[in-house]
């Protein structure tokens, strides 16, 4: 296993390396820059800008400091947040997103593995197609929807939660609420199809005829089985929901990281949306590993050599 891990992050390093040169030149090729404005700056001044943060380099030059920067765990200045660096607004960020969706993609998987094993042992039936039908729904209709929808009617109409801000639980629901509800939806799809197939496997028909009852075939043998595809999922859905939830965070004001990733990237602040895009890249690696680890445990069939 340890073997296996350390073969899969020294893999990971070309993968970053990628994601790093990409991102770093497209962010160079986009129109602007962290000094424009719409009332353009005395050059004298802009000068001096680009001097102070060595803008004025060579291209092949500002990357390769930038590597360097990296290499030693530093991503840089932000340059429109003064007086921070762009990890001191990472980690500011970070556990505020991390909080909202760690307890949404809880909510989801509580709810959507409960739908879709119930929707599975009922098929065919209108449990089964209702539930796959508001699944559809959930799949189809964008968060960015399903925001504006909750805030008008929950908060606006019934006044029964705040539209906005941060530092109190009841802050919390409706963003929550929000991000659980289309990963609700997938869960629930991917958990009744895999289901069904597990249902119909040799495994499940021999816990039936020992008697086994069917809450006990269901919970300790099928279940287990039918988590593979879920799991699978989860790597990279975890990863976007603690730090691509910028909409979400956008509409209910919530301080974290994707609200900051949004405003560096309309205010071309090169080293923040390189440090976010970065903090991501890594996140999905290491809980796609941390996927095909658990694997090992809900199927016994797989080993790591």
């Amino acid at each position: 296993m340890l073997r296996y891990v350390i073969k899969r992050l020294i893999g990971a390093i070309p993968t970053l390396f990628i994601i790093i040169t990409l991102s770093f030149f497209l962010m160079r090729l986009a129109p602007g820059g962290p000094f424009s404005r719409e009332r353009a700056l005395p050059p004298e001044i802009e000068a001096n800008l680009l001097k102070a943060y060595h803008l004025d380099d060579p291209l092949w030059l500002q990357f390769l400091n930038y590597l360097g920067d990296l290499a030693h765990g530093d991503f840089g200045p932000s340059f429109k947040y003064k007086d921070f660096s762009v990890g001191e607004l990472i980690w500011g960020g970070f556990p505020t997103s991390a909080l909202v969706g760690g307890i949404a993609i809880l909510l989801a998987l509580g709810i959507g593995i409960c739908a879709g094993t119930y929707a599975a042992l009922k098929q065919n039936s209108r449990l089964d197609y209702s539930t796959m039908g508001f699944a559809m729904v959930g799949i189809a209709v964008p968060n960015f929807v399903i925001a504006p929808l909750l805030t008008f009617f929950i908060s606006l109409k019934m006044g029964w939660l705040p539209v906005g801000g941060w530092g109190q639980l009841k802050h919390m629901i409706l963003p929550v609420i929000a991000l659980a509800l289309p990963q609700i939806a997938a869960i629930a799809r991917l958990t009744r199809g895999s289901m069904i197939e597990v249902l119909r496997s040799n495994f499940v028909r021999t816990a039936r005829s020992k008697g086994l009852p069917e809450q006990v075939t269901v919970t300790r043998h099928a279940l287990k089985a039918a988590m593979l595809p879920v799991v699978s999922y989860l790597g990279p859905a975890v990863a976007g929901i603690i730090t691509g939830s910028v909409i979400i965070e956008q509409i209910f004001g919530i301080p974290g990281i994707g609200r900051y990733f949004v405003q560096a990237a309309l205010n071309r602040d090169y080293t923040l949306v390189m440090g976010v895009t970065i903090f991501y890249g890594v996140l999905i690696i290491l809980l796609n590993l941390l996927a095909d680890i658990i694997y090992g445990f809900l199927d016994p069939k797989i080993r790591y050599e």
